[in-house]
């Protein structure tokens, strides 16, 4: 397959899924290596940027997903009749930087870290998309754990974990002792809103 069909193919690939697809799984429907099929995810991305394409490339981790640009947001969710997501709660912003910064975690260690009950937020944060279960750690009871998803990297405008900014180092205070952060999320309808942001030490996880 020459590397303009291999591009189109690729495109029309992740078009159709409509979900972030890992490379792995592009390379096997087209029984493909993996190097070419990242030249065509490139070729691909700098297509779309020389024409301006209201569609862009977005890389999360080692997956690849098409999606609209966020200056056509409000004109898309006209078309759609989207209605606004309801905005995510300073409790909701502080358990997801728990998450994000220590994953994976048990909800009682992001309890112990905030001091209060969390399984409401919990809740809207996985009903969200923006954290996932990801099995149970072997202790009495065999808890859950969670880790954040790729819509988390698509939300916070990051390719991968690494990509968080540094927690800010505090010499007054002991490692086992909460740390306070500042990040910037990127919601739906395009607001940037900075939150305060709190973690704890990450806990060891059993393998299962």
């Amino acid at each position: 397959m020459i590397m303009n069909e291999l591009q189109g193919a690729v495109e029309a690939i992740l078009f159709a899924a409509g979900e972030p697809l890992e490379i792995e799984r592009i390379c096997q429907a087209l029984e493909c290596e993996k190097e070419p099929v990242e030249e065509a995810l490139k070729g691909i991305d700098e297509a779309l940027k020389s024409i301006n394409s209201g569609i862009r490339l977005v890389k999360m981790d080692d997956m690849y997903q098409l999606c609209t640009r966020q200056e056509y947001a409000d004109k898309v969710r006209a078309v759609l009749e989207i209605k606004k997501n309801t905005p995510l709660s300073a409790a909701a912003f502080e358990v997801l930087a728990v998450i994000a910064y220590n994953q994976p975690v048990t909800k009682s260690f992001v309890e112990q870290v905030r001091g209060v009950d969390c399984s409401g937020v919990i809740g809207t944060l996985i009903a969200k998309g923006l954290i996932e279960e990801r099995g149970r750690l072997e202790l009495p009871g065999r808890p859950l754990i969670y880790g954040t998803t790729p819509e988390f990297l698509k939300c916070f405008c990051v390719t991968s974990l690494d990509d968080l900014p540094d927690l800010p180092e505090h010499e007054d205070l002991p490692k086992s002792e909460e740390i306070n952060g500042q990040l910037e999320i990127n919601l739906d309808d395009g607001e940037i809103i900075e939150n305060k942001m709190l973690t704890g030490e990450p806990v060891k996880v059993a393998e299962e």
